[in-house]
């Protein structure tokens, strides 16, 4: 899906503000978000739409945008419900309202560190919109920000780490039905300094699905 931050985190992950009215487009139109194919059957306000990792892919919290060391997983997923879904080409919005990461798939190479106990995106839920032209933008509510809380095992005992980040850019893709995230910038709020002060947060979640049918942006 063309349309959620490590994640934080995260983010991961990853998010939407509610209309005061919400307007459907008329039969005649097609919505910026359909199922089944490019001008197929318009997306519901309401419903429901999940994203798991896409296939041999991984999320990573870096503490560079060109380096490689930081954390992975090998599964996430993303989970957000439809607030608007006005006539294309417009701008459609979305309520984040999930954004995990299975922290049995995920490693570190930081120095020091053993494992990693959990990964948290936090002040859910996030506002999203996902325009025609493919761009994704993920906002906190009024008042809050985008956080990921990340617990690692280390030499010295459990460190707890928290990134956070004022908004999140991202691209969907047709091809795939995918949210793209690339070098999202976070950084440490709080933490020892095995936390590395910056994180940069990577992942491609697809196949976007609403009730198992994939996601379209138009």
């Amino acid at each position: 899906m063309r349309t959620r931050t490590l994640i934080t985190l995260v983010g991961a992950v990853a998010a939407l503000s509610i209309p005061a009215a919400v307007v459907p487009a008329s039969a005649a139109d097609t919505a910026v978000l359909t199922t089944g194919s490019l001008g197929g059957t318009a997306v519901a306000v309401g419903d429901v739409l999940t994203a798991p990792l896409a296939g041999g892919t991984t999320a990573t919290l870096y503490s560079s945008a060109t380096g490689t060391s930081g954390i992975k997983c090998t599964a996430s997923q993303l989970t957000a419900t439809v607030t608007d879904n006005p006539a294309a080409p417009g701008t459609a919005t979305e309520t984040a309202t999930a954004q995990t990461f299975d922290s049995s798939s995920c490693t570190s190479n930081v120095l020091g560190v053993l494992g990693v106990s959990s990964i948290t995106v936090d002040n859910l839920p996030y506002n999203t919109t996902v325009a025609s032209d493919g761009t994704l933008t993920v906002t906190p509510a009024g008042g809050s920000t985008i956080q990921t809380t990340v617990k690692l095992t280390t030499l010295l005992g459990s460190i707890t780490c928290v990134y956070q980040a004022p908004s999140l850019s991202g691209t969907t893709s047709n091809t795939d039905t995918s949210i793209a995230f690339a070098n999202q910038a976070f950084t440490k709020t709080s933490g020892s300094s095995l936390c590395f002060s910056a994180g940069y947060f990577t992942a491609k979640y697809s196949p976007v699905t609403d009730n198992g049918a994939p996601v379209y942006v138009n």
